[in-house]
């Protein structure tokens, strides 16, 4: 039963002297005491040793994802070789499963394997002849080194502890210069308090006082080459009106040594700003194109580290530097802030109040995802962050309009509309748009008796104009028959009739001249009817002349 030993230097393999003492790992360290008694229980078959710090670390590597390594595997053919039939203790099951399936040997990895390790650890400087304790100390301390850089993917250029001191240090110098334009325009005020009020850029009057010294002089000085030809006006104008007090040389020699101070610290910080601005766009070129390179270097300077940054969630990032304002709500149950240090974006600063918060979200989650690409990418270029800019400005926009966008997997809800139906119903008159006489007379009476049911009048004129213009064609017992019916049905109607007062003379006279215009036209009038129902052999001839003429017409 053989052991691999993973070192820094190389890999040892020893043979296990006395099986039975790896079945009994309860009392193991005692084997181990001293080392003439681990000299009897494991002693040193094979070891192969790395030739420089680039295959050690490709080696560690290979056993850190559970590969095979090319040192290890010649090793094991050469164990191979020796002895097929025995097994194999490694510390790694996924290693001894990788062994399993590049050679034939059986491995075994338990936690009676772990406890064998760490005997064998304990005494491994008189186990393993010729490597010194202080040699495999720095080997192991290079190799940690070596593989913690791969792991992380650590680059030399990406030095981000240049970045957050020199945000820290241009933080510090912002409030010194402060504090120091306070301390002259409020000791230089007594002696001229006017210009304080003329000039609002500091370093303006910080060159103004450098410049002139007492106000006495700023008729006899030119100040074109600070200020503009107005303001120059305005200066000199009010140093001759002034009411400020006098004061001495020396008062005005200290002041001048502080605004040299003023001065130089404001051009080195102008200098740090740039050196700011270009370390930024070389560590974080997506992250400084979302949110600037001021803001980026304090949400890194706060995080510690731009590998700290990238594992930071984005609702984390959202509120970085608003930690207080955040536990105080937490603390008496109030809304939590929306935003920390994001909140001097650009981006958040063009937004409306309402606004505000959204746009802070979205600029948050981008910013997570740009930090990351930043942090762990290769050859890393902005083009992540300029799309993703376009994209929120694009967003914020529409929230600006008014037009807020729907997010994917959510349905709006649909507006309803209310819709009224209105049923018209329109009849058409049959009788009234054929001016020929119809052979089927049942129809055309269904169909004016629907449609004027509400006037019996007209049902009963309609009935007998019909019976007037139907012919009877046939000739013989038929005929005859529905004579004596249609006799029948008009004696039936003659006390309906009847029962109707009779118009005057007048108005038959004008119901006849209608009649006589055209012929086409049907009569509705009371006594033509009348007329027509005392009459029947009148009626009775011209059904008979109606009836020879259409026997006529058939036979030729």
């Amino acid at each position: 039963m053989f052991i691999l030993y993973e070192t820094p230097a190389g890999y040892a393999i020893f043979k296990l002297l006395d099986d039975n003492k790896f079945k009994e790992i309860d009392n193991l360290y005692l084997e181990f005491e001293t080392p003439e008694k681990a000299s009897k229980i494991v002693k040193l078959k094979h070891f192969e040793k790395f030739a420089d710090t680039t295959e050690a670390l490709s080696a560690a590597t290979a056993a850190v994802e559970g590969k095979l390594s090319k040192s290890l595997k010649k090793a094991l053919k050469k164990l191979v070789v020796d002895d097929v039939q025995n097994q194999l203790l490694v510390a790694d099951a996924k290693l001894g499963n990788a062994i399993k399936e590049k050679l034939p040997l059986q491995c075994v990895a338990n936690t009676s394997v772990q406890e064998l390790m760490r005997c064998i650890r304990t005494q491994s400087e008189s186990l393993l002849s010729g490597l010194p304790k202080k040699e495999m100390t720095a080997m192991s301390l290079g190799l940690a080194h070596s593989l913690s850089r791969y792991k992380l993917k650590f680059s030399p250029d990406k030095i981000d502890t240049m970045i957050v001191q020199a945000q820290s240090l241009l933080d510090d110098l912002d409030k010194e210069l402060n504090n120091y334009m306070m301390r002259v325009r409020e000791w230089y005020g007594w002696h001229f308090p006017e210009l304080g009020k003329i000039l609002t850029d500091n370093v303006a009057y910080v060159k103004v006082i450098k410049l002139v010294g007492m106000r006495d002089n700023i008729a006899d000085t030119d100040l074109s080459d600070i200020l503009m030809d107005e303001l120059e006006q305005k200066v000199k104008e009010a140093a001759e009106i002034s009411m400020g007090t006098e004061i001495s040389e020396e008062d005005i020699t200290n002041i001048q040594s502080l605004c040299d101070e003023i001065i130089s610290i404001n051009e080195y910080r102008s200098h740090l700003s740039d050196y700011l601005k270009a370390r930024m766009m070389a560590m974080a070129p997506n992250l400084t194109v979302l949110v600037g390179e001021t803001v980026g270097a304090r949400l890194i300077a706060h995080s510690g580290s731009l590998v700290n940054l990238a594992k930071h969630p984005a609702s984390t990032l959202q509120i970085l530097g608003s930690e207080k304002a955040l536990f105080r709500a937490l603390k008496t149950k109030k809304d939590t802030p929306k935003y920390g240090l994001i909140y001097h974006a650009s981006m958040v600063g063009s937004a409306s109040i309402k606004n505000k918060g959204r746009i802070s979200r979205s600029l948050a989650a981008k910013a997570s995802l740009a930090t990351r690409v930043d942090a762990f990418g290769d050859d890393v270029t902005m083009q992540l962050g300029i799309d993703h800019r376009a994209k929120l400005e694009i967003r914020l926009r529409m929230l600006e309009e008014g037009n807020s966008t729907r997010l994917s997997g959510v349905k709006a809800k649909a507006k309803l509309q209310k819709f009224h139906a209105v049923s018209e119903v329109k009849t058409f008159k049959v009788a009234t748009d054929s001016t020929l006489p119809s052979s089927s007379s049942k129809k055309v009476k269904a169909d004016d008796e629907a449609a004027n049911a509400p006037s019996p009048k007209k049902k009963k004129v309609v009935q007998d104009i019909d019976m007037e213009e139907t012919p009877e064609v046939e000739v013989g017992e038929g005929s005859a028959t529905k004579k004596k019916k249609k006799k029948e049905s008009v004696e039936e109607k003659e006390p309906t009739a009847a029962e109707e007062p009779e118009l005057d003379d007048g108005s038959t006279k004008k119901k006849k001249k209608k009649k006589g215009k055209g012929e086409s036209e049907q009569p509705a009038d009371e006594s033509m009817m009348d007329e027509s129902v005392e009459t029947p052999a009148s009626g009775k001839k011209n059904k008979k002349s109606k009836t020879k003429k259409v026997a006529e017409e058939e036979d030729e």
